[in-house]
């Protein structure tokens, strides 16, 4: 009889020895201990003129930068541009808050553009572990915020994107943000005993969603804030299952992607497409447009999933559907066999570009 490595301790920890489960499962902990953290962070009085805000960051610090601006923009006019590039945009001036995030310091798009922004009047933060980036930050004057990790970078959103929060509770550009953090983890803590690894597979529906997913193309669909979530699903079944995934956002969906399920049919056939859903997050017309996809992709043959968020607040409903997103990645990968921890391609890169002149 052959072991689910899902259900049997011994095949996870054979199957993940860089105890990725355990880090995705640590996120109500990490979010409540990053805000707490953050009591400290000190801004000077003139951050409060702000006219808008740039966040320069990659990877997991890029998506918490996304989902920043998803949440920020649902009660302030000041808006938020995320930065994933070497340049700074020409638009930043002395009303901009330009914040660089990099959870090792060492991001050489980040550091590009921060070292562009140094020679601007823009007001400037840096979040980090350490590196160059809190080397310059502190050289030149800079408010930073510093924090620990062991582990990787995607495991670490809390601690990126709590500092922002606190950056817009701080400047009164959100409201009533510690009350929507404690529901949150509270959310995530009740979720985690639901789809956490020693949750069986027979009532856990993140295991049910990476055996769905399983030899499968995954697509990701989400609409409002959640198409931020959509982009962390996407790079998470990227980095952690090594797995071909996709992400789309409706209704632009509709004005292109929506014409062309069918074919080639071998893609149809071996595609699966989740759609992220909330009641309050997700339109009503869009919600309509999601009944109708649904519809056409059957028809396809294209196999459809869903996944819904918990929650009252628009932060407890996009935590909830990060968490179960990161755990089936995870959970995927242990169904393919491959330690989810590692990025040896990406970590090759780095140490190419770092020899090219």
């Amino acid at each position: 009889m052959t072991t689910d490595p899902l259900d049997d301790p011994a095949s996870r920890k054979r199957l993940d020895p860089g105890g990725m489960l355990q880090a995705v499962g640590a996120l109500p902990e990490q979010c409540r201990d990053a805000w707490q953290a953050t009591s400290g962070l000190a801004l000077p009085a003139a951050y409060s003129q702000i006219a808008n805000i740039v966040i320069l960051g990659m990877g997991g610090s890029a998506i918490a930068g996304d989902m920043f601006r998803a949440l920020l923009q649902r009660e302030s006019a000041v808006p938020v541009f995320n930065v994933r590039q070497y340049d700074l945009p020409p638009f930043v001036d002395e009303r901009t808050l330009v914040i660089a995030s990099s959870f090792s310091g060492e991001t050489e798009e980040v550091i590009s553009a921060f070292g562009q922004a140094l020679a601007t009047p823009a007001r400037k933060l840096a979040i980090t572990t350490g590196g160059r980036l809190l080397t310059t930050a502190r050289a030149n004057g800079i408010p930073t915020f510093t924090f620990r990790f062991e582990g990787e970078a995607r495991a670490a959103l809390g601690w990126s994107l709590m500092p922002l929060l606190r950056v817009a509770d701080r400047l009164r550009l959100m409201q009533g943000v510690e009350k929507d953090i404690a529901e949150a983890v509270r959310v995530l803590e009740e979720l985690r005993e639901e789809i956490g690894e020693n949750a069986p597979a027979a009532g856990n529906p993140a295991k049910a969603m990476a055996r769905r997913l399983h030899d499968k193309l995954p697509v990701i669909y989400g609409a409002g804030p959640l198409i931020e979530v959509a982009r962390r699903w996407k790079t998470q079944l990227n980095e952690s299952a090594k797995v071909w995934s996709f992400c789309e956002e409706l209704p632009e969906a509709h004005h292109n992607t929506i014409i062309s399920y069918a074919l080639p049919e071998a893609i149809a056939r071996d595609t699966a497409v989740v759609f992220l859903q909330s009641p309050d997050l997700v339109h009503r017309r869009v919600q309509l447009r999601y009944a109708f996809t649904q519809r056409l992709l059957r028809e396809a043959g294209v196999e459809v999933l869903t996944a819904e968020a918990r929650g009252r607040s628009a932060l407890a409903q996009m935590l909830s559907l990060v968490l179960f997103g990161d755990y089936a990645g995870t959970y995927l990968a242990l169904l393919y066999g491959v330690d989810p921890t590692p990025t040896e391609v990406i970590n090759e890169l780095k140490a190419w570009l770092a020899a090219q002149p």
